[in-house]
């Protein structure tokens, strides 16, 4: 056994994720720290780690997004202080803003399976069982990324993966203002609707319970042990 494959046996034998909690955050800014903790991954200077973060309004838009899917104008984005980023991630367009988890997995997939399809399947199952935990129902859809409420899209996924390094993620609507959804094409889908978890349980949820509860499922999905980052380790 080499000196690499004994460290990733070693991290795999504890099975140790740190969490990040960001709260609310710009999205350039998180994207940036993404990139370093990336880097950082790659290089084995710090182990996996998941963000959880929320966004001030942003649209985004993913290797196969298309400019025609924001249906609004420039002009009204910027009256309504929503920034537009194309980035380095699966899928088409979507937003994200307060009141929606958005999760980061830094992950080393050579700890699990080099396997891109096993890795989103994995979230979804994080997802589902996340809600299940809430009482609610979530599904996959075939030909579909992503978790349903019927025919109802509650949690987007669009991933970026570097030398089996992952990054960017998923985003679950939570207490979202599903309203800024009408301003873009949502993941390509003209025809399906967005829900959030407030539309579903009619009545509000608090971020913070849905934070540990995904936590919860994604480590036993990943079979990971959650370690919260300390301030100290944030800087």
């Amino acid at each position: 056994m080499g000196r690499q494959d004994f460290t990733l046996a070693w991290e795999k034998a504890f099975n140790e994720i740190r969490i990040l909690d960001l709260g609310l955050k710009d999205y350039q800014e998180v994207w940036a720290l993404q990139s370093r903790l990336v880097k950082k991954r790659i290089s084995g200077e710090i182990k996996d780690i998941l963000i959880l973060v929320e966004h001030f309004p942003v649209i985004t838009l993913g290797r196969r997004g298309k400019k025609e899917e924001v249906l609004v104008s420039p002009e009204y984005l910027s009256q309504k202080k929503i920034t537009v980023f194309r980035v380095d991630r699966g899928g088409k367009v979507t937003f994200h803003g307060p009141g929606q988890l958005v999760v980061y997995p830094i992950l080393n997939l050579t700890l699990d399976k080099r396997d891109i399809h096993w890795y989103i399947r994995s979230l979804e199952e994080a997802i589902i069982k996340s809600l299940a935990r809430l009482g609610v129902r979530g599904e996959c859809k075939k030909g579909y990324t992503g978790v349903w409420i019927g025919e109802e899209k509650i949690a987007s996924i669009g991933i970026g993966v570097k030398r089996w390094v992952t990054y960017h993620g998923l985003a679950l609507n939570v207490t979202t203002d599903l309203s800024y959804f009408s301003l873009i094409n949502s993941c390509g889908l003209q025809e399906k609707k967005v829900t959030s978890l407030t539309e579903v349980l009619s009545s509000k949820v608090k971020m913070d319970r849905v934070k540990t509860l995904f936590v919860n499922s994604f480590c036993e999905v990943f079979e990971r042990t959650p370690k919260l980052m300390t301030d100290f380790e944030k800087q």
